[in-house]
């Protein structure tokens, strides 16, 4: 497998690539267009095609780009597995139908940022609004310190935040920043106010497609989390001991968890998978994050910050600008030939493991 064949340098080749393998498989493609356009001007979509007949009983997601910039790992994914025949007839020799959903965060994938284009982390949005919001009093706290008035920070900012991971560990600090907060639209990880066009979108599709299967597995591919090139998987349902016991039974005990600690994952609100339940009542549910890592998560914590920076300060320079943005995606995406060998050879693994767990 030429690893380098499936993956792309922008949005607009992934697309164009994604579009391209559905067809050469003789797929239909279901486009959602976005309201925004692209940082090249293209046009932006979720795109969803269906391998499988719509009234399968047991209905395998594999999603990418909820991150936005991630998007530059799943995309490679789903376009390998696209282009595997021996995967795709085993997957419908067994009964399994897959539904693939390109660019869930169609506009932080173009344009490298993890944030859609309300600069809110999807995988924080999946609440009730009508309801109180979680508060997060520690962010709240440093709120000013994670985004300085003035990028690269102050020797003095930079200073308090080596101090407070001294204090309380990168671990902590990880969980407070990660957790997810709602008051702070100019922050980090915003959870946001209303539902986000691509979690409004995302349930349009769920609803669409999966309101007839029996059995529902989901694979979402991210990165930014571990060692480099290792691809985590993060149990992805309700603190459930059962479901828990089948995503172990299916990928592996080494299956994390973030209820539990296990996983490098913090424990968050708002979590996109939860539409599984909403939108599909109907359906067993049984899930992971495919999280692969790139580098150490003070770096990514680091590209994410300069990226608010200047997501807050549009007039900074034009070369400061593509300093940031290229920080940005080296954060997320690890551009060489044995990191993109490696996250497929892991997602096949994966993929295969959920199609025998569904028709087991």
């Amino acid at each position: 497998m030429d690893a380098r064949a499936h993956f792309s340098q922008s949005y607009a080749e992934a697309r164009a690539k994604f579009l391209a393998a559905a067809d050469a498989a003789d797929l239909d493609v279901e486009s959602h267009p976005h309201p925004m356009r692209g940082r090249d001007d293209e046009t932006l979509a979720m795109d969803v095609v269906l391998d499988g007949a719509r009234d399968a009983r047991r209905l395998l997601l594999v999603s990418s780009a909820c991150h936005g910039v991630e998007g530059f790992c799943g995309s490679g994914v789903q376009i390998a597995l696209l282009q595997d025949a021996a995967w795709r007839a085993a997957a419908r020799d067994a009964g399994v139908a897959v539904l693939h959903i390109h660019g869930l965060n169609p506009y932080g994938f173009s344009w490298w940022r993890r944030t859609t284009h309300e600069n809110v982390d999807l995988n924080r949005n999946f609440h009730d609004f009508s309801q109180p919001l979680p508060a997060n009093p520690a962010y709240d706290e440093i709120a000013a310190l994670l985004v300085p008035p003035t990028w690269p920070p102050s020797g003095a900012m930079a200073a308090k935040v080596q101090q407070l991971i001294a204090e309380h560990g990168e671990a902590a600090l990880q969980a407070t920043i990660s957790g997810g907060q709602f008051d702070h639209p100019e922050g980090l990880f915003y959870g946001g106010r209303n539902p986000t066009w691509s979690n409004m979108t995302l349930r349009h599709v769920l609803r669409d497609h999966g309101t007839r299967c029996e059995r529902l597995g989901w694979i979402d591919l991210h990165t930014g989390l571990g060692p480099n090139g290792h691809g985590e998987r993060i149990f992805a349902c309700r603190d459930d001991a059962a479901a828990l016991a089948r995503a172990r039974a299916w990928w592996g005990r080494d299956v994390t968890s973030i209820y539990d600690g296990s996983s490098s994952s913090a424990l968050l609100t708002g979590m996109m998978w939860l539409a599984a339940y909403e939108e599909c009542p109907q359906a067993e549910y049984t899930g992971i994050a495919l999280e692969f890592g790139t580098v150490p998560i003070m770096d990514v914590v680091d590209a994410l910050r300069a990226d608010q920076w200047l997501e807050n300060h549009p007039e900074a320079p034009d070369e400061q600008c593509r300093q940031i943005k290229r920080q940005v995606r080296d954060a997320f995406y690890t551009d060489t030939d044995a990191w993109k060998q490696r996250v497929l050879e892991q997602s096949l693994e994966a993929a295969n493991q959920a199609v025998r767990g569904l028709a087991g």
